[in-house]
């Protein structure tokens, strides 16, 4: 089962991380033709941000299995290890419920979305979606946590 959860995680962010590209391309191409051309792409802004909604919600789980988030730890270093373990399992508790509301609450805006974008037109519902399908990958991996740190705490 961690070796599929694993899977998936890596699988959705090497997805998300693939769309960092067309982001800088655009981006790019959006600046030169505003700068040089004097002629804008239209929509660009719209794209980037859909673009940028996919690349972060895509890589949540990626970057808590990697534990690849910022970290400070000088509030912690001097208490004993089961305290550490008690704090590392109250926190992933927390987050635990904070993502399941995040799910909860992104299905509901997703599920009844209907606008479009400005100047592209473009539908805003898959976007949405991807904010309770990238969070249930993280929730995947803040359970591992949480079992990982009751074991800890326990020992």
């Amino acid at each position: 089962m961690g070796k599929m959860i694993k899977r998936l995680s890596e699988w959705f962010g090497i997805g998300g991380a693939l769309f960092i590209f067309p982001l800088i391309v655009i981006t790019i191409i959006d600046v030169a033709g505003r700068n040089l051309l004097n002629k804008p792409i239209p929509g660009t802004f719209e794209i980037s941000e859909y673009l940028l909604v996919i690349i972060i919600m895509s890589g949540l789980g990626f970057t808590q299995r990697i534990k690849g988030y910022a970290k400070v730890d000088f509030f912690i270093k001097n208490i004993s290890e089961k305290s550490k373990a008690f704090l590392a399992l109250f926190t992933t508790f927390l987050c635990i419920l904070i993502v399941f509301v995040i799910i909860y609450k992104g299905l509901l805006e997703g599920l009844t979305e209907r606008t479009v974008s400005d100047a592209l037109k473009i539908p805003q519902k898959p976007f949405r979606l991807l904010v309770p399908i990238g969070s249930f990958v993280l929730l995947i991996e803040f359970f591992i946590d949480f079992i990982d740190n009751l074991k800890r705490f326990r020992k």
